[in-house]
């Protein structure tokens, strides 16, 4: 479908004056075939195959960014899931494979890698559980490596024993990142319902259903849709605003799916699909709160955001699903509290607890998203967080996911700086009571009855 005059003028005013931007080109690699009885030898082929076909990644997006006018923030790759690759080598330590990657993303110069991942919503092999022992030092030692892991699904309910070990490995991989404000925790993510195309970082990898590579796009617009509903008003009801945010997301999407189509065809790869998020960042302007304010919250957080959030979130998915047949990933709006100025300001405000964090992941795109919590909570009241947002996941069919940082020696209402993207986090109250002997029963949450569907 050939591209108007009108929606060529559009899109520049967007990128001129809107902070419209491809927020990441995201480079799919299988390392299946990397696989070998040797771990040096893994890593030696690990290395090689990312440099090989990610080398002109960076050229390529930096090339269509200035042929087209259109912004391409970050470069990222994603690959098989580390424990996948590391089986055969029956290794322990799985550290030497993150700083190949490391390494390798370095060399090609992209900002992260992801993949350092295993699944383990039913159980552990071998390779899964020296990958969980690995995860703190792998990220302590590493600059762009990320991991995440798959704790729930619809289909096997929530492995609650993968839930408890995967909280200890936050409170190591902070303690080993104190320095940092425990930003190695910013790189780890759980999920429920993992998507195999996911291009964001910290749960991009590509799963066994993948082909050889593929180049998938993530695309931004919260400023676009914000200034949509600012010219629009607040007399219009709701139906209009939700058409707003449909016809925007449309157009936002048609440039995505333009960009990673060129993008592919120049790598010599293949195209995946468009992640049609509304990902913010700490910038003025650039906040998905600020479109539910302008919704008609009068901040987020106030009765009324998880309603503006579904009708957000919603209106993206069909825009994105109009625009193009190749819409995957996550889809919809993130809500990462530290990367949004319009959160941050409301979690100030006493305006966003953290219980209402997570009734509003119910409706958005994945789920309690860079929340900072004091160094020294529970590893049993983390355990019980990631818990309850797999269990939301997992009962409505939808992915969920938490990415939280215990800040050592922050308390709660305490401010702490990452800078860039990642951008400022108040430290948020768990509260005081705990679910210690839930953590200390084990065993599995087991799947709804609406997951026996063939």
């Amino acid at each position: 479908m050939p591209f108007t005059d009108q929606e060529i003028l559009e899109t520049v005013r967007m990128i001129e004056l809107e902070t419209l931007d491809i927020r990441t080109t995201t480079l799919g690699i299988s390392l299946l075939d990397c696989a070998d009885p040797d771990l040096e030898s893994t890593c030696e082929k690990v290395y090689a195959k990312i440099v090989h076909h990610a080398r002109n990644l960076v050229e390529v997006a930096d090339g269509i960014a200035g042929d087209y006018g259109v912004p391409i923030v970050n470069k990222r790759i994603a690959v098989t899931p580390i424990a996948l690759v590391a089986a055969a080598s029956g290794a322990r330590d799985l550290a030497p494979l993150a700083r190949a990657m490391d390494a390798a993303a370095k060399e090609v110069g992209v900002d992260f890698i992801g993949g350092f991942s295993a699944y383990v919503h039913k159980g552990f092999t071998n390779a899964d559980d020296a990958l969980f022992h690995s995860i703190p030092h792998a990220l302590a030692e590493t600059e762009h490596v990320c991991a995440s892991v798959s704790l729930a699904t619809t289909r096997s309910g929530v492995n609650m024993d993968a839930t408890a070990r995967f909280s200890q490995v936050i409170l190591d991989t902070a303690v080993l990142t104190a320095g940092e404000g425990g930003l190695g925790c910013a790189k780890l993510v759980c999920f429920c319902n993992p998507v195999e195309d996911n291009p964001f970082v910290a749960g991009a990898h590509i799963a066994i259903g993948e082909p050889e590579t593929v180049l998938n796009v993530g695309v931004s617009g919260p400023g676009v849709v914000r200034s949509a509903i600012e010219r629009l008003g607040p007399d219009v009801d709701l139906l209009a605003v939700a058409e707003t945010i449909k016809r925007t997301a449309f157009k936002v999407t048609r440039m995505g799916e333009l960009v990673g189509r060129e993008a592919a065809q120049r790598l010599g790869t293949c195209f995946g699909i468009v992640d049609v998020s509304l990902a913010p960042t700490p910038a003025v302007g650039d906040s998905v709160s600020d479109i539910l304010e302008l919704i008609g919250v009068d901040r987020t957080g106030a009765p009324g955001t998880t309603a503006a959030v579904a009708l957000l979130t919603d209106a993206v998915k069909k825009g994105g699903a109009m625009a193009s047949s190749s819409v995957g990933g996550l889809s919809g709006a993130f809500i990462p509290v530290s990367e949004d100025e319009g959160m941050i300001r409301a979690v100030r405000d006493g305006a966003l607890s953290l219980a209402k964090l997570e009734a509003m992941t119910t409706v958005c795109s994945v789920g309690l998203d860079m929340v900072a919590v004091p160094g020294d909570t529970p590893v049993a009241t983390l355990t019980g967080i990631i818990a309850d947002e797999m269990a939301i996941g997992m009962v409505n069919s939808k992915t969920t996911a938490v990415r939280i940082i215990p800040v050592p020696g922050k308390g709660p209402g305490e401010t702490v700086e990452w800078g860039g993207l990642l951008g400022t986090a108040i430290v948020q109250d768990p509260g005081r009571f705990s679910c210690e002997v839930l953590h200390r029963r084990g065993g599995r949450v087991p799947a709804p009855i609406q997951s026996f569907r063939n």
